[in-house]
Parts: C-alpha cells; structure tokens; sequence
C-alpha cells in the first residue's frame, strides 16, 4: 500500500513522496481502516514542508515515484537533528471504512468512522478502535473526515473560556472552516463571539450564519469597531490562528480601551480584568509585535494553545460528551467543505502543492486516497 511521508536530508533538503509499505494488522483493541478522506490542514503542513523553502520547490520522477524536493536553510536545519534522514507519515484525522478488527473490535467492520493519530495520508490505517468516533446511517467519509482538529478546537476554546472564568470570545481569521463552527457553536450556546476576518466577501459569510459581531481588519475604523464589539460582549479572551505580526497586540489593546471605558479610578496598570491571548495557529510566519507604549495595561497574557494538551487534561468523560457532540452534529454544526478532492499522487503535483501550501482561509483540500 501507498504511504505518503516528509524526510528531512542531511544535505539540507526536504523530500516528500510516497513509499510503498505493508498492509498493517490490527491488535486485539485496534481497526484496520481503508482511508477514504483525510484533509490538509496547516498542523499536517508544519510535519509535510515545516522548515523547507517551497519557493525552492522542484519535481523528480512521476506518478507514484513523484517526488517533491525544496532546500531547508542550513539556519534552522539544527532544529531538524532529530528527524533528519526519518520518513514522516503525514495527516493528523481522516475517515473512511472498517475493513477489519480485532476482537475486541469486530463491531465496527463494514462502519463508517472518524480517526485521529496521526499517518492518515495512506490507503490504509491501524488505529485503536478508541481513536475512532462511529459514524450514523448515512454518513460519508468525506461528511466526517474533518471531526477531530477543528470541531474539537472550537469546543476546546468555549470548554478553556468557561474554565478561565471569560464571558465571551474574540476568534481571528474567522471565516475558516474552523471559525463557521465556533459561529454555529456559540448561536447554540449562547455565547457572545467577535469575529475578526480581513474581506467584504468573509464578513458577508459570516453574518449569513448568523455572526453578530464581525470586524474587517481590513477597515480603516477596525480599532473602532472591535473596540464597540469588546464592550458589548466584555470579551477578555481571544484565539488567535494568525500567530504572527501585530494582531494580537492590537487585539489586547482594544481590550483595555473597552475594559477602561468602566473604571471609575485612573491606574497607571490598567484596567483590573486579566486579558488573555491564545496563539494557536501560525498562518502569520513573521514575529509576533506589540505596542512600545505597552497600551495594554499589566493585566495581560499571552500564550500558546494546543488542542492535545486541552484534552488530555480535560479527562475522559469530557472527551466522550465532546466526540458525541461532533458525531451528532457532524452535518450541522461541524459539516466542512472542500476546495478540492484530489489522490495521494495528486498531492505531489507542483500545481496543487503551491495552492494548499498557502493556507488561505477558504481553500482547504482534500485527499482520498482510495482514488
């Protein structure tokens, strides 16, 4: 079977293709899944190119002896020790078909499931039946590929607000798949959101499912606007996908303008409510920045947020009523749709690798590959 991997040379190259591999077996707790669909977000960008140049990008061979070649700077290749000359399977989730089981999992043969850890761009994928989620009567494969990473995001940033004590949030770059889930997620809950996406045509989007509060950074009276959103809804904490550049800055600025507008006593601090900016994603490579005049007060935080961490510390009962809640709403709530659905040899072409390597809000891929 075809497995598609990222190797980092000693020469200071990066190579991805396909390697021909054994079929594995599943354990007495694991399933044997036919890979149907599995997508391309930005975490499997980071393990597919990570340190390489695409501007260097060049193609060697053909079908499934197509390999993908880019320099990786001699800087950063100190940081590549540890997997240097190691294929890396690729693709965090995907869906597809049981096609067969251990015993202790023989009930899920012929069922549609989701699965996360990991080696998803394959034909074929062992995982333990308990990283799977069942899907109902009619699902797809391609209806479910995408049910762990993002949904399970979305939810993870309501689940971290209500434990931080915010009473509402700020998303950026919010007119992603991952960001029409948290809208959807927060009219149910009712739960105030600010959305902040950069074009005309995103603030339309999310307004059609029922935003109420969404900010073009493109605008020139931006500042003003999420300012007004901050101080209607009291939003003190914001996810940011962004994860570079000034936004964040910005974001925490107009936090302590909202928050200041109710103090009754000047403070050479601030304002007295904790703001909190989580970095979880990093579709800005350059660094992050902020203010000289530090215009955000002393009450503030920013950090990183990762999705594993958040469920491993979330406990099991909180990850069986979460995977239930994607798995019946995985047509509502966390249905996504795709640019493209394209094969594992497809994902070599240089034509498709410099369209899903870009990360653009909107277009986001799909292999499958049974194709």
């Amino acid at each position: 079977m075809l497995q598609l991997t990222s190797t980092i040379k000693e020469n200071a190259t990066l190579e991805i293709g396909l390697s021909e591999v054994e079929k594995p077996v599943p354990g007495s707790d694991d399933v044997l899944i036919e890979v149907q669909a599995t997508p391309i977000n930005p975490s499997d960008l980071g393990t597919l190119i990570g340190a390489g140049d695409v501007t260097t990008i060049r193609s060697e061979g053909s079908g499934t002896d197509t390999k993908l070649i880019m320099d990786v700077p001699q800087s950063v290749m100190w940081a590549m020790k540890p997997r240097i000359d190691i294929p890396m399977p690729v693709g965090n989730e995907g869906a597809g078909v049981v096609v067969d089981a251990g015993d202790n999992a023989k009930h899920l043969i012929g069922k549609v499931v989701s699965a996360v850890g990991g080696g998803m761009y394959t034909q074929y994928r062992v995982l333990p039946a308990m990283s799977c989620i069942e899907m109902g009567e009619g699902i797809t494969p391609r209806d479910c590929a995408s049910s762990f990473v993002n949904p399970l995001t979305a939810l993870g940033m309501v689940e971290t607000m209500k434990a931080e004590g915010h009473k509402a949030l700020i998303h950026t770059a919010a007119a992603s798949n991952l960001g029409q889930m948290l809208v959807k997620i927060c009219n149910d809950d009712g739960i105030d959101l600010v959305n902040i996406v950069r074009k005309k045509e995103q603030v339309e989007l999310l307004e059609s499912l029922g935003a109420k509060y969404v900010c073009n950074s493109s605008d020139e009276n931006f500042r003003d606007s999420l300012v007004e959103a901050i101080k209607n809804t009291k939003a003190t904490l914001a996810f940011d996908a962004t994860g570079g550049g000034d936004l964040a800055g910005i974001i925490l600025s107009c936090m302590e303008v909202a928050g200041r507008a109710n103090m009754t006593e000047f403070s050479p601090y601030g304002s007295t409510h904790h703001k909190q900016v989580y970095i979880y994603g990093a579709l800005n490579q350059s660094s992050i920045s902020f203010p000289n005049n530090r215009s955000f007060g002393m009450y503030w935080g920013v950090g990183g947020w990762l999705l594993t961490p958040f469920l491993a510390n979330a406990g099991m009962e909180k990850n069986i009523e979460l995977r239930q809640r994607v798995s019946n709403e995985i047509m509502t709530t966390f249905h996504s749709s795709y640019t493209k659905e394209i094969s594992l040899v497809d994902a070599l072409s240089l034509d498709e690798i410099m369209v899903y390597a870009k990360i653009e809000t909107g277009k986001k891929y799909l292999i499958n590959p049974s194709l």
